[in-house]
């Protein structure tokens, strides 16, 4: 292991330096300044047909785009939830703007409606699909529901200078929100992580601006009836960047926060955690993790900046998922990396991530490891999942010089003990960043061994803002297992699942393997019978289409489809 984490070190180095290039810092925070808001905004049709994702399982929905391809600057926040009597909630940071400083950044929510079995907001333009949710420029903030009402909540800091924003639907996937502006106790606090408790009190876990050396955790026990935040940990030195992160007990009044103890320079970063029993009233004191028996000899474990993410599963029990990083020699490496489950008193790996220092065709940019970003979520019958965003050595932006990412997921049915991987995503000319895993797999789904996540296809790998690469328009997309099929009696039962189809479609619509299909309009009238491989559709009228497989007997899966010029 020793040899190995020197031997990147230096391919690294070398690469960056017969580029041209500077070495990427550590860590990097986006500047937040005010913008102006006459600067160009994207409307109309959108043309992301010469890119192209591979799946490899399942389906996926498109439910929204952004322009803004820096969605975290740590770890993910739980960004897609199930409230199980009504729906799934998804949120991502938007803007359709192509200036770096995204005048119309917002956080953007879209909801699955399970008695319609639809997303509510999707448009044949993606960038147009979803509603924001602030009045004003928002973003880095979390999505949670009420286990209660099932309506959803969202976080956002917004302003110059920053404070913080809560955000509540008036129903489940209405749309239709009321906020907390104003509230004093939220000014000059950023980076909203979000949690929901079984009660519907409302925590945030925030950082001050400007940047300090603390974190704090503010509450709303009753609707906009916020108390004054509390320091999670005392004032570190040298520390930096937001790193924290929240969760919210659904059966109990448990609340839990984690950070990095993250400092500027080459240092071994340990985590911590530390619960509230009581909805937030009163906090035990701050815990250590203790390490995880990751790597070997001289080579010791780092928790990186996209650590870590906390989760209360159905029994009331407290995971935590960790991406964790080489430490050798007073120097940080991003590769190998490691995924780790954590519960008390136990660590176990879920994944690790390496490649000979050979291979490595580029850098995997700011704020990254190679395998980094994990959550964690639970499906019905009580197995755990995970997701997280992992690099390919070989498939590299020639525009950019970075490594593209794919999606991974993981499943345990042993309470954390061992796990199962399941690549979501394989290649392409695309980017995959910034996976959430759904909080509890929904009912009406066939499991396949991997759960509903949400992710952004990036079109150039690496950030705009930074300077790399072009402002581009991504899709948000949440993938997902199977679908909700109909019987030709018109009984609904959970079908196998469909083979991967593209949501959005231009020109051609190709069906993998053997499949065959009709494709019906929105009024159920067949169109079009479908081949295995290419079918030309450009003779039809743009708009939204229906694909009916036959699966086995009188069973029929169906999807929707949107046609595009």
């Amino acid at each position: 292991m020793k040899q190995f984490a020197v031997a990147v070190a230096v391919v690294f180095a070398t690469s960056a330096a017969s580029a041209g290039a500077v070495l990427t810092p550590y860590h990097v925070v986006p500047q937040e300044r005010p913008s102006s808001r006459a600067e160009q905004v994207v409307r109309g049709p959108v043309d992301v047909g010469a890119r192209r994702s591979v799946l490899e399982v399942g389906m996926v929905d498109t439910v929204g785009g952004t322009t803004h391809d820096w969605q975290t600057n740590g770890p993910i926040y739980r960004l897609l939830v199930n409230s199980p009597e009504y729906g799934v909630h998804v949120a991502w940071m938007y803007s359709a703007s192509t200036s770096t400083s995204h005048p119309d950044r917002n956080m953007r929510y879209n909801f699955y409606d399970f008695s319609t079995r639809e997303w509510n907001r999707i448009d044949t333009n993606f960038m147009l699909s979803g509603i924001s949710v602030f009045a004003e420029r928002s973003g880095y903030g979390g999505l949670d529901a009420d286990p209660g009402s099932g309506v959803a909540v969202v976080s956002g800091h917004l302003g110059y200078p920053l404070r913080i924003d809560v955000a509540r639907d008036t129903a489940p996937g209405a749309g239709i929100f009321e906020y907390c502006s104003g509230s004093p106790e939220l000014e000059g606090y950023s980076y909203p992580a979000l949690a929901v408790d079984s009660a519907g009190r409302m925590h945030v876990h925030c950082m001050e601006y400007p940047f300090a050396e603390d974190n704090f955790c503010t509450r709303c026990s009753t609707w906009c009836n916020w108390t004054e935040p509390v320091a999670i940990y005392p004032p570190v030195p040298n520390a930096e960047y937001p790193d924290q992160n929240i969760a919210g007990s659904k059966v109990s009044d448990k609340v839990c926060v984690t950070w990095v103890y993250s400092r500027a320079g080459y240092h071994q970063h340990p985590g911590f955690y530390r619960i509230s029993t009581d909805g937030g009233k009163t906090w035990g004191t701050p815990a250590q993790l203790d390490w995880p028996p990751a790597f070997s000899g001289d080579t010791l474990p780092s928790f990186h900046i996209s650590s870590l993410f906390p989760f209360f599963d159905r029994n009331d029990e407290l995971h935590i998922v960790a991406a964790v990083a080489p430490f050798l020699r007073d120097s940080n490496f991003i590769i190998p990396a490691e995924i780790w489950h954590w519960k008390p008193d136990t660590w176990d790996r879920i994944h690790r991530a390496e490649c000979a220092p050979g291979n490595l065709q580029g850098l995997v940019g700011f704020n990254a490891l190679y395998a980094c970003r994990p959550s964690i979520g639970e499906g019905e019958g009580g197995e755990l999942y995970a997701a997280w965003e992992q690099f390919d050595s070989s498939n590299y932006d020639p525009g950019t010089g970075l490594l593209r990412a794919d999606i991974f997921t993981a499943r345990s049915t042993d309470s954390g003990a061992t796990w199962q991987t399941v690549q979501l995503t394989a290649g392409g000319n695309v980017s995959h960043r910034f996976p959430s895993v759904i909080d509890l797999s929904p009912t009406d789904t066939v499991t396949m061994g991997f759960p509903w996540v949400m992710y952004m296809v990036d079109q150039v790998a690496g950030f705009a803002q930074r300077g790399q690469g072009p402002v581009t328009r991504n899709p948000i997309v949440v993938q997902r297992p199977g679908h909700v099929g109909i019987e030709e009696s018109g009984h609904e039962h959970a079908s196998k699942p469909v083979p991967a189809v593209r949501s959005l479609v231009r020109h051609v619509l190709s069906l993998p393997g053997r499949m065959r299909a009709e494709l019906l309009d929105i009024s159920g009238r067949r169109v079009m019978d479908l081949e295995p491989g290419q079918n030309d559709v450009r003779h039809l009228a743009p708009g939204v289409y229906f694909l009916r497989s036959a699966e086995s007997g009188r069973r029929m899966a169906v999807r929707k489809i949107v046609i595009q010029r």
